[in-house]
Order: structure tokens, then sequence, then C-alpha cells
């Protein structure tokens, strides 16, 4: 398959447009401006609905994990849509390297092309593993530090309208915020700035003050935090809008910053080096990575606490203690130990009651998720989690109705009903 791939040329890369699946609409809109900023042509994909179930239940096989089948179905729903100059368009997608079939999306998308006589568009490996490259599509030092400070701003913004929104005086508001503050950062990437450690914490001390100034009502909401794969976690067309429905049931919502996972897959290099051994100038390089990354993670917390009272997230150090009492840190399939970390995180920030997103055909995460809820209520018996499938066949239906039976007991323990008071015994009568 490798061998019939269509290159992504230089020339190529002055006028093709290049269509991105959509997961977290805050980070991607402001790595959308990262890749503009480096004179790529790129759009979000926002196309929804029944079609892009069918179209990738067309030309994806039905036992490929859903996520896979969604991201290609979107892709070729959009080629379809009539939107785009086929013959000047092309596709980028993850490679992650990993033991996850994610690895493999590229080639069943390549073969999902070819099956819809689409094979002449290019596809595009976005990784930083060399596992492919495309002459037109480079990813400089330049730009990987610019994606991460795209990513850090995206964290901290998705973080603070989830605290502000459930309270929000004026509905919209907190949005209206995060909308004016994607808008005011493109236009400092446009003029190269907001990257550097300097801009970042000037901007990240306005964006705190700027939620914290919003007019809020304090009222009791029930706590949710959302863990699972990485793509049904966070996008609102896997997981059927779930945070939207959430909000519907007047709850506060949280959901891990991808911070989190970058450290992941940085600290599992390391966690190889310690299990198995390998080559220490390597885990030198590693090691480095990995405390920059700390110190972005730092920023974000660092501008909550000193600039609000919102409450501030946890540390990457912290999950790591948090898994290590539920799980073994070699486990790194799919999210791996991470899943399982981010739940215990979630129960002890005071979100106990947890919606475990699942894909279908994805096992290791039913293992990491599904599989550890009960050693997780063993250590934490307040812990309410439910774990909802996600595939092309379940509805949204039955899957609000098994949040709504989580979302019960927790309303039940935020309002226990008064115990009955034990009656007195009623005196029997007397015969005679």
């Amino acid at each position: 398959m490798s061998q019939d791939k269509v290159v992504f040329t230089k020339e190529m890369a002055k006028d093709y447009t290049i269509l991105i699946p959509m997961m977290c609409p805050i980070h991607f809109e402001l790595l959308r401006g990262v890749f503009v900023n480096s004179r790529y042509k790129v759009e979000l994909l926002t196309n929804s609905g029944p079609s892009v179930v069918e179209e990738g239940l067309k030309y994806v096989h039905n036992d490929t994990c859903y996520p896979a089948l969604l991201v290609i179905g979107q892709m070729i729903d959009a080629l379809k849509s009539g939107r785009y100059d086929l013959h000047k368009t092309a596709l980028i997608i993850t490679q992650t390297g990993g033991g996850c079939r994610a690895s493999n999306y590229i080639f069943l998308l390549r073969k999902a092309l070819k099956k819809a006589e689409l094979d002449f568009v290019p596809v595009i490996s976005l990784n930083f593993s060399g596992l492919e490259s495309q002459p037109g599509f480079k990813i400089t030092l330049g730009m990987m530090r610019r994606m991460l400070a795209a990513l850090v701003y995206g964290d901290l913004l998705m973080d603070l309208s989830n605290q502000s929104k459930a309270y929000e005086v004026t509905a919209g508001s907190s949005m209206k915020q995060v909308d004016s503050w994607i808008q005011r950062l493109l236009e400092q990437f446009r003029q190269n700035h907001g990257y550097n450690r300097r801009d970042m914490k000037k901007n990240m001390k306005a964006i705190v003050e700027s939620f914290a100034a919003l007019p809020k009502e304090k009222t009791e909401k029930v706590k949710v935090g959302i863990v699972g794969e990485i793509y049904i976690k966070y996008s609102s067309l896997g997981n059927n809008n779930l945070e939207d429905f959430l909000a519907t049931q007047n709850c506060e919502v949280k959901v891990p910053g991808i911070m989190g996972f970058m450290l992941y897959c940085v600290y599992n290099s390391i966690q190889d080096d310690h299990l198995y051994g390998g080559n220490k100038l390597k885990l030198a390089g590693i090691k480095l990575v990995y405390w920059y990354l700390l110190g972005m993670e730092n920023l974000i917390r660092e501008s909550i606490r000193k600039y609000s009272d919102f409450d501030v997230p946890g540390s990457f150090e912290n999950l790591i203690e948090m898994a290590a009492k539920v799980i073994g840190l070699g486990t790194k399939m799919g999210e791996g130990w991470l899943l399982t970390g981010e739940m215990m995180e979630l129960s002890e920030s005071g979100f106990k009651n947890i919606v475990c997103t699942q894909p279908f055909g994805c096992l290791p995460n039913h293992i990491v998720g599904k599989g550890m809820i009960r050693k997780i209520r063993e250590l934490d018996p307040d812990c309410n989690i439910v774990a909802i499938d996600y595939d092309p066949s379940a509805t949204s239906v039955n899957q609000e109705n098994r949040i709504k039976l989580m979302l019960s007991i927790a309303r039940e323990k935020l309002h226990p009903l008064p115990e009955l008071q034990p009656q007195g015994q009623i005196e029997q009568p007397t015969a005679g």
C-alpha cells in the first residue's frame, strides 16, 4: 500500500487545501493558526451527522475501531460534499507509532480512498517519529514549539471555560470569552508573537483574569468528569455531544487536558528505559523534553493559582502517583495507565461522578477503563463511574439514559434522604 501512496509535493503545498479531522475545537483552531502561519492552507472539518457514520461503514471494515470509522468517514464525507476541488485537496492524519491501531489509520484511509475512487487525493502523516515523510509538508522545530504553545493555551481555555460556564450569569458568556481569546491569540500568531515563555505568561495572566471577571452565580451542581479513548473523550462527533448533554443536566464538567496525554507519551519512553534498559544518551534527551513539558504544564497551574480562585488542575507527577496505586506504569497500550490515573485524579479533586467513554474496537481502553472501575471503587467507595459504549449501532437515547441513572445516584448523594427515626413500640392490647 505504501508503494501506491500519492506523494504530497512542494508544488502541492502552494495551493492545496489540507483537511484536518476535528477533535478538540479550541485546541485545533489554535493549531490551524500555527499551520496557516507556516504557509499551509488548512481547514478544520465540522461535518457531522448520519452521513459521516454511513461513509465510514461503507469504506472501513466494521471490525475497525469506532474512532477510525468516524475520522475516515468524516474525511470521505467532506470530499464527497462538493465543497472542494478534489484535485487541489489533501488530507492529514496523525500517526502515533505505538501499539494502538491509530498507527494504521493512514493505511486504512488510503485503502478507503481507493475503494471510493479517490485514491488520487494525497494523505499526509502527522508524526514526530519519522514513520513517514512528505516533501511538501515538514514539521520544523519552530513549528513543534508553536504547536505546543497552542495546546497549552487550549488546555487553559478549556479548563477555565468549563469551570465558568456552569455558573455564568449570562448564558454563553464563557464561550464568547473563549472565541475572543482564540482570535486574539491567532492575531498574535500571525505577528509571530505569543509563543515564547514571556508572552505566554503575560497572555495566560490576562486569560485567567478575564474569566475570573465574568459574572457567576455559584449554585450546587453535580460535578462530572469525562475520561476515555482520546478521540471519543474530546470529539463531540464521537461522544454524541456529551458535554452539551451534561450541561442540560445541570452539571459542571471537567475534561483532563491534552498536555497530560503529551506528557504520558514522553514519560512512557522514560518508563521503558527503567523497565527494559536502553540508550542513555537518548534517555537524557527524552528527559529534557519531559521537563520542558512539565514546565509548560506548570505555567497553566501557576497562572490559575496566582490570578483567580478557580480550582487548579492536578500536576502530571501527582497523576503518576495516583495511577500507580491501581495499575502498573508499564501499561501503555491505548491510553494505558493515563486513563486509570485520570479517573483517580478526578475523584480526588471532587469529581466523583465519571463518564468513561469506551469506543467499540478499542480493547486496551476497555481494560484500563471499565476493567479498573472495581479496583478504584475499592479504594474510593464514593466514586460513581459509568462506562458508556460508543459504536455505530449505539443510540444516544440509550447512552443518555445510562448517564441519567449515574446522575440520579450523584444527586441522591448531594441531597440524601433523611434517615427514618426508629418508632417506639406499639403497646399490644392485653386480653381480659
